[in-house]
């Protein structure tokens, strides 16, 4: 786990200098404590900072092939590289080190561009290329790591963070209106833009190629998420036994203390069982818990532990609003508003304070069918042939209902009746969405519509739905959201908040192997009469206790519609509803006062809602240089 910066040129005007190369890999030290290497030449310049992983001696970067053509830095880890490393020794390439840098290098060596295509595991990747004065980046499948550039005149800047492009001078932090609008639609902003006008990312599962001042992206993988494969339940579920006890064994590897997140819900659970039965000591786990009830899953955490015989470690906060929101508006880098970041960020830093790396259960939902909402797009479609019940679901007397919890059935059954009627597309992005169409319009000054170019964001996520063809709508948004969601959302939350504590995650569940056959299978074999994750227990049954399987999905999260009507009430008024607020050249002031308004009498929960605006208009007075106008 490292952090990575540097550029490529061809105006030597363009240069980049050793001392911004330097301003760039501080302002990521937190990624990487351990050790700090650059590497310039007449045409580029490389930066790195180490998170101490693999070959602890051996493996600093920038690293070099055997004649130092070829300069790398690298974050992330590569799970097959000892693989890799016997066929390339077979080759006749001489390794001086035992890291899995080293492996890539000569990989591209012998593979150019394709050599991305033989990785397992979560990187971003820079190459220099000094015979071909080829810059080329690349970014993992899923998205894990992040990969941020800027593409102008004469030169292209590359990093981990937004923080690092920012250390360049006359960088411009111009907002984008686009990413804005996408950013209140999804609660953070999709690839390939950023909050910055000219800055981008490059997205999961891409390569980069500079040289001559020319620059292109392309995807190196790219499956048919349209087929299924032909089998039975049984033989997917022994498929399935293999692939994920493999993933899991290729994490195993590391040169420092290694333990996992553990929740108490079945995906970190599951990966916690396949550790211990390949370990021969007691697996060290982690939980976090809460004062509130029903955000607190350490009874099912303790129970798996107690069950698996790992050596437990579980830490009970109260979580501050207040006081974590400065942190998470500098780490995040781009307005970011999922609040799971608040626990995220916390049993980030209590894992460390025991080891470097961490195994985690992400993906689970997204690849066995696990999410809630799931449920919502399985009964919708069935609705939609019902006109009579149809119509009734979506008659205003149930729009007229008070308010109701975050987390109560109630609301959902609000939201879920609210959007009856439309594409089984646009209807999930109706219920994903923070603020949906009509709220967005509601809440634009009229001089900012006009800066929003004609798009609508729901094309991002209706281009990923469109991927499964003609498939069932349960797979539909499971491919959306493995698309979307998984690496926009989820992985950037815990790369950047266990990044922040210099602690590496690892997510088995997202091996890409396992992630290709998961997402090749029937849904019947994965959800059946609303509920999911049927083959993860056909597989996998016998290794957790019977309450775990059948517990329902908590989630993971915060009471931040409590904390709007007390501690954070006060900073909500001042940021949000003070005269001095950035967002007034953007958004309607009246309209933000309604929101506030509605929330603290009850009327309606606007908790999400005012936790991104709450969050923007924060990231604005840290991260612009001064108030937005209306031409941005």
């Amino acid at each position: 786990m490292c952090g990575i910066a540097g550029a490529s040129w061809t105006d030597h005007r363009m240069r980049l200098d050793g001392a911004t190369l330097r301003r760039m890999t501080g302002a990521v030290r937190h990624r990487g404590p351990d050790a700090e290497g650059h590497y310039e030449d007449r045409a580029a310049a490389l930066g790195f900072r180490r998170l101490a992983i693999i070959d602890l001696a051996g493996g600093n970067q920038p690293m070099s092939n055997e004649d130092s053509t070829v300069w790398i830095v690298f974050n992330g880890e590569i799970y097959n590289y000892a693989e890799l490393r016997h066929r390339l020794e077979g080759r006749g390439h001489i390794f001086r080190t035992q890291s899995d840098t080293e492996t890539i290098v000569h990989l591209y060596e012998d593979e150019g561009l394709r050599c991305f295509e033989h990785l397992n595991g979560m990187f971003a990747i820079a190459i220099w290329d000094t015979k071909e004065q080829t810059l080329v980046l690349a970014r993992d499948r899923l998205g894990k790591k992040p990969l941020v550039y800027l593409h102008e005149p004469h030169r292209l800047i590359f990093a981990s963070e937004l923080k690092s492009l920012l250390q360049v001078p006359g960088i411009s932090r111009s907002l984008d209106p686009a990413a804005i609008d996408e950013y209140l639609t999804y609660q953070y902003v999709p690839h390939p833009r950023t909050i910055f006008r000219e800055i981008r990312k490059l997205p999961p599962g891409h390569l980069a190629v500079y040289r001559n001042d020319r620059f292109e992206t392309r995807p190196y993988w790219q499956p048919d998420w349209s087929r299924e494969q032909q089998l039975t339940e049984s033989e997917a579920a022994e498929q399935l036994r293999e692939l994920l006890t493999s993933a899991v064994r290729m994490r195993l590897r590391s040169d420092v203390p290694l333990g996992a997140f553990l929740s108490g819900g079945v995906d970190s659970s599951l990966v916690v069982a396949l550790m211990q039965r390949e370990s021969a000591q007691p697996v060290r786990t982690f939980s976090i818990g809460f004062p509130v009830a029903e955000y607190d899953e350490t009874s099912y955490a303790r129970q798996v532990a107690a069950h698996l015989g790992t050596r437990h470690h579980e830490f009970v906060v109260t979580p501050s609003g207040v006081d974590i929101l400065p942190k998470l508006i500098w780490h995040y880098d781009e307005p970011f508003a999922d609040s799971s970041a608040i626990p995220t960020w916390y049993v980030s830093q209590m894992t460390r304070e025991q080891v470097t790396v961490a195994l985690s259960g992400d993906g689970g939902d997204e690849l066995f069918a696990g999410y809630p909402r799931y449920r919502a797009v399985w009964l919708g479609r069935l609705l939609d042939s019902v006109r009579p019940l149809r119509k009734l679901l979506g008659a205003s007397f149930w729009q007229r209902l008070p308010g109701a919890r975050q987390k109560s059935l109630p609301r959902r059954f609000k939201r879920f009746s609210e959007f009856l009627g439309i594409s089984p597309a646009r209807r999930y992005l109706e219920w994903i969405a923070i603020f949906p169409e009509a709220r967005r319009a509601a809440l634009y000054q009229d001089d900012f519509v006009e800066q929003l170019p004609d798009s609508d964001p729901f094309r991002w996520l209706e281009n990923a739905w469109l991927r499964a063809g003609n498939r069932d709508v349960v797979s539909a948004a499971s491919i959306a959201d493995l698309l979307t969601y998984l690496p926009c959302d989820i992985l950037c939350k815990v790369d950047i908040a266990s990044m922040a504590h210099s602690l590496e995650c690892r997510q088995p569940l997202l091996d890409y192997r396992v992630v290709e056959f998961a997402m090749s299978l029937p849904v019947r074999y994965k959800f059946r009469r609303g509920t999911g994750k049927l083959l993860l227990r056909r597989a996998f049954g016998d290794l957790l206790p019977r309450e775990i399987w059948d517990r329902p999905k908590m989630g993971f999260g915060v009471p931040l519609d409590h904390w709007f009507r007390g501690e954070m009430r006060e900073l909500t008024h001042d940021v949000l509803l003070g005269p001095t607020a950035r967002y007034r050249g953007l958004f309607r002031s009246d309209y933000v006062a309604k929101l506030v308004e509605e929330h603290e009498q009850h009327r309606f929960d606007h908790a999400y809602r005012l936790w991104a605006l709450l969050v923007f208009e924060l990231w604005m007075q840290r991260w612009c240089d001064q108030t937005p106008s209306l031409t941005i």
